[in-house]
């Protein structure tokens, strides 16, 4: 259980990584670090008292739209990690929340910027959040070094994939799950690349939700193999943009 406090600038939280959650190198995927920005972001919002429970009575929820994540490397197999959050800034379209990743020992091994935005689950607009009070209490000075998101600029694919989204791939939103658009990306690339390189940056843009049975395309330019983009069409429609930088191991 949260505890509820609404003037909570920073919130941490802490992980153990067991082996049945690590990838083939004994690491963090990188899925399972999007689901703790997910959940750490989320915590800290219902310390504030504007998490889920208290915005679906308003039919409104909070939407992640954008993430960029740099990583000098991710957490091995039986280490403690955690992770900080707090708000850099907001408007009336958009809360921008930074995160920091430390190891057990509190050395910082990577940075994350997220942008989030509050929607009218029926009409799936965007609210007005300008005049939230408790996020202008509680905009933080923590610095967060990592360049924000660049414009994913469209492009001509080397290579395209094709998959259609099953059951496991919906949430209870009725949508395609967040961590299911990145977990996707990262299976177009082999195995031995993944043994040879690890993702130093991470950019994703979700543009439009998919829903079960709808038949996606992955396009991917990987003419600079260390700097890849790809798109996810479903039904001729941009669901989400993306950009891996690789970096050697």
């Amino acid at each position: 259980m949260i505890e509820r406090d609404p003037n909570l600038k920073e919130y941490k939280q802490s992980f153990y990584l067991a082996a049945g959650e690590c990838n083939p190198q004994a690491e963090m995927p990188l899925t399972l670090l999007m689901n703790r920005i997910i959940e750490v972001a989320t915590n800290h919002a219902n310390s504030w008292g504007v998490g889920y429970a208290r915005l679906i009575q308003d039919g409104q929820g909070w939407v992640l739209s954008r993430v960029t994540i740099e990583m000098e490397r991710y957490p091995r197999v039986d280490e403690w990690y955690s992770l900080t959050t707090w708000i850099e800034d907001y408007n009336r379209h958009f809360s921008q929340r930074n995160m920091e990743i430390a190891d057990g020992d509190g050395n910082v091994i990577g940075y994350v910027r997220t942008i989030w935005v509050v929607i009218n689950l029926n009409t799936r607009e965007s609210v007005d959040i300008s005049k939230l009070g408790y996020i202008a209490r509680n905009v933080s000075p923590h610095p967060c070094p990592i360049e924000p998101q660049s414009r994913l600029k469209p492009f001509e694919p080397t290579r395209t994939e094709n998959y259609r989204f099953r059951y496991a791939d919906i949430d209870f939103n009725g949508h395609v799950n967040t961590v299911r658009y990145l977990e996707h990306l990262v299976n177009t690339f082999p195995m031995q690349w993944h043994a040879a390189n690890f993702i130093k940056r991470m950019e994703i843009a979700f543009v439009k939700e998919a829903y079960y049975d709808s038949e996606a395309q992955i396009l991917i330019d990987d003419t600079d193999p260390m700097n890849v983009r790809l798109d996810i069409i479903a039904d001729e429609v941009p669901r989400a943009k993306a950009r891996f930088c690789f970096q050697k191991r």
